[in-house]
């Protein structure tokens, strides 16, 4: 297994593939959540694209990426399902933020979280800001990072 960070110039077009597979396979699919998965974010030029490999296969990803000039973010964060329980999510997300703090100058750092995972987020160090609103028709939260090291 190998951990990943590409820009979209620099994805293969399996490893793009591969990815965009498993969004849909978990936010579409096994959500029922029809949204548009694909969006311009995916191909913005400091976009950073974190993924974990086992061979051919996508096991767990996430986006960096800028939202404002002075405000990243990490978003379509996701573990495949035969990965889940095993501690990847953590390390997906200390490798996310890394990558943040590295490649996305901010004074800020932020997400917008499913509500179920407030619990899971909060213990790596996001804290909620304002209040729960509806996403695609699933409850979400914005958070944002508090050990951020630009700020």
């Amino acid at each position: 297994m190998d951990w990943r960070v590409e820009s979209y110039d620099t994805l293969t077009k399996d490893e793009l593939f591969e990815i965009l597979k498993l969004r849909v396979d978990v936010f579409v699919v096994e959500q029922a959540c029809p949204y548009p998965e694909i969006d311009d974010v995916d191909r913005a030029p400091e976009t950073q694209h974190l993924f974990l490999q086992s061979n051919t296969k996508i096991l767990a990803y996430a986006r960096c990426y800028r939202q404002s000039d002075s405000v990243a973010s990490i978003g379509r964060v996701i573990v495949s399902a035969d990965m889940r329980g095993k501690g990847v999510a953590h390390t997906l997300m200390e490798k996310a933020i890394a990558s943040c703090e590295q490649s996305i100058p901010h004074q800020r750092l932020v997400i917008s979280a499913q509500c179920y995972l407030d619990k899971f987020y909060s213990g790596i160090g996001f804290v909620k800001q304002g209040s729960e609103y509806l996403e695609d028709g699933i409850p979400h939260q914005d958070m944002v990072y508090t050990q951020c090291k630009h700020s």
